[in-house]
Order: C-alpha cells, then structure tokens, then sequence
C-alpha cells in the first residue's frame, strides 16, 4: 500500500495534505525518513510513525450504534441526516456504511462497518441471521397471529414471507410484541402487522443474532465492537465458507 494512501486513510488528512506532510520530513518508515508519497509499505510488517507517534493500521472498523428515529440508514441522502453524519471524523475516514437499512422512524441496533463480506453476510435471507424488534402494536395482537407469523404471512405485493417468531408481550387494545424475522423486505414488520389489520406505531430493532442492543447507548450514540462481539459476527455468517 502507498503511504500516502495509508496516512490518508488512518485520517491524517487528505491525499494533498499527507503529502505536505512527507514533504515536510514528518514520517518515517522503520526509522528512516520518507518524503515520496508513492512508497510502498506493509501495513502489517513496517513500521510507520508520524512526528514521532506510532501509525496503527487498521483496515476494518466495526460499530454499534441505537439508531435514532430522524436518520436515514444511509451513507449520504439529499434531504436529511443519515447515520454516517453523526460519526466522529477519525471514523468517518473509514468510509462506512450501515449494514442493511433501518427504517427513518425506527429506533434501535445498527451496525456500521466497512467491512463488505460482512456485510452481504449478515443481510443475506440465505443465512438465517434472526433481527428481533419489540415493537408497539395498534391492536390486541393474539395467539391466532402468533400462528399466521409462524408460518409466514402475505404482504401487500403478494410476497409469503419466511416464519417469523412473534412473542407476546402485553395484549390489549395497544399490545406490545418481540418479533423475529431473517429477512429484510422494505418496511416488513408493518408490512406483517398490516397484513393481519393491526399497525406498528413504534419499532425499536433490539437484537441481531444474539448480539443486542448495549442498554447504555443512548439515542445517537455509538461504540466500537468488542473483539468477542466481531468474532461472534464472523461466526454466525460462516465467513470460512
């Protein structure tokens, strides 16, 4: 990998600013000064320090973040904010991007990574990776609703979706329900409400897989995964196959 690459991408700046930067004697390689941007390095072997403090490489980023109901699942959106723009610079210049899409109006789990396997890994319905949302229903929700969502429902455009595990929570006029779906069609879990005459008026995406939500993330915050938390990610998608 070129230098200049790296740098840019460790967030030292832009392409014409790290060459400043080298022009100016600031990094070293293995202890020896380097000014061209066109060398080449291994991130994983050189040793590559700026006016003297350690560059640590890092080529993936993986984060949690409780979405809030007012950004688009998105890396960029003409109109409103999106998940990318609320991120610190130093990780932004990951380039990341969410893995699969939340609602606008729904709150909850989301992960952000840059990692592209990981990605079409945890989305893909060939997988089987669980979603689980609580969500508040418009409607008594019953066991007979319990048994239409265990063998998958037909929405709207006439697509049966796969089983869904729908827990009860409270039932009554507003009822309150867990529900668990691997796949991820536009809108699905009002779209399954809807195709049994009740309404979502409030979705939160609590788990995925077993991984949840950390409780102590507000609204708009985020955190770095833990490395037992990636490595649980990577074992669920079966990344060696």
């Amino acid at each position: 990998m070129r230098i200049d690459k790296l740098l840019a991408n460790m967030g030292y700046g832009t392409r014409k600013e790290v060459k400043t930067l080298l022009k100016g004697g600031n990094v070293r390689i293995n202890g020896n000064p380097e000014k061209s941007p066109k060398t080449h390095v291994n991130p994983d072997e050189d040793l590559v320090t700026v006016m003297g403090e350690e560059v640590e490489y890092r080529e993936y980023i993986y984060l949690m973040m409780n979405k809030p109901g007012d950004l688009i699942s998105a890396t960029e959106d003409a109109h409103d904010p999106t998940v990318i723009d609320i991120l610190q610079p130093e990780d932004q210049v990951f380039d990341p991007f969410p893995v699969g899409r939340l609602d606008k109006d729904t709150e909850g789990l989301l992960l952000i990574t840059n990692d592209g396997q990981l990605n079409h890994r945890l989305t893909s319905p060939k997988k089987d990776v669980g979603k689980t949302y609580f969500a508040v229903i418009d409607g008594k929700v019953t066991e007979e609703d319990v048994r239409k969502f265990s063998e998958g429902v037909t929405l709207d455009d006439g697509y049966q979706t796969k089983p869904g595990k729908l827990v009860i929570l409270e039932s009554d006029d507003v009822s309150e329900i867990e529900l668990t779906i691997t796949e991820g069609k536009f809108h699905q879990v009002k779209r399954m409400f809807e195709a049994v005459d009740k309404k979502v008026t409030y979705l939160k995406r609590v788990m995925i897989g077993e991984l949840g939500l950390d409780e102590d993330l507000d609204l708009g915050e985020y955190r770095e995964l833990t490395d037992e938390e990636i490595d649980y990610l990577m074992g669920i998608t079966n990344l060696e196959q």
